[in-house]
């Protein structure tokens, strides 16, 4: 009889012992965040551990960072399986192309062309700047400006007398 009673304390004793000796889910997730603070490609990304799942969240360089990070946490003691929610970090925009102006010498010739025909207009171009002077008829100034602006100066600067 004091056997029987025996059996349920050591079927509880040796219960507790094997449920002891499996990782607790903190232990796990503070051995994750340690390996991701030493790699500095990973330093970013956060984990959290649930019954042994690790789930990963933030942004890696490449696919490739991405599955390497999944396959080491994968490896560690104590994790069953891993959701990567990882991000790869996009690429920065393309710099635009720098504007190209046109030199001084080909600018001052091009800009006597397109003012050739627009009597009473006087034209400058020191620096890439193309200063006007003189008088215009109003609906002749979009033509003016048009033909100008095609020419890629630095700047025009109108001091035009629009009739």
């Amino acid at each position: 009889m004091k056997i029987l009673r025996l059996i349920p304390a050591l079927l509880l004793v040796a219960g507790l012992s094997f449920t002891s000796c499996k990782p607790k889910d903190a232990d796990v997730k503070a051995s994750i965040e340690k390996s991701l603070k030493e790699n500095p490609s990973t330093a970013g990304v956060l984990v959290m551990v649930n019954e042994g799942v690790a789930t990963l969240s933030g942004e890696v360089a490449d696919p490739a960072a991405q599955a390497a990070l999944e396959a080491s946490v994968k490896a560690m003691k104590g994790v069953k399986s891993v959701t990567n929610n990882t991000t790869v970090t996009p690429p920065p925009p393309p710099s635009p192309a720098p504007v190209e102006f046109a030199t001084s010498d080909v600018l001052t010739q091009a800009v006597k062309d397109a003012t050739k025909d627009f009597a009473g207009v006087t034209a400058a171009v020191v620096d890439g700047v193309v200063t006007l002077t003189g008088e215009i008829k109003k609906d002749q100034l979009p033509k003016l400006m048009m033909a100008l602006n095609s020419l890629k100066p630095k700047k025009i600067e109108n001091k035009l007398t629009i009739k």
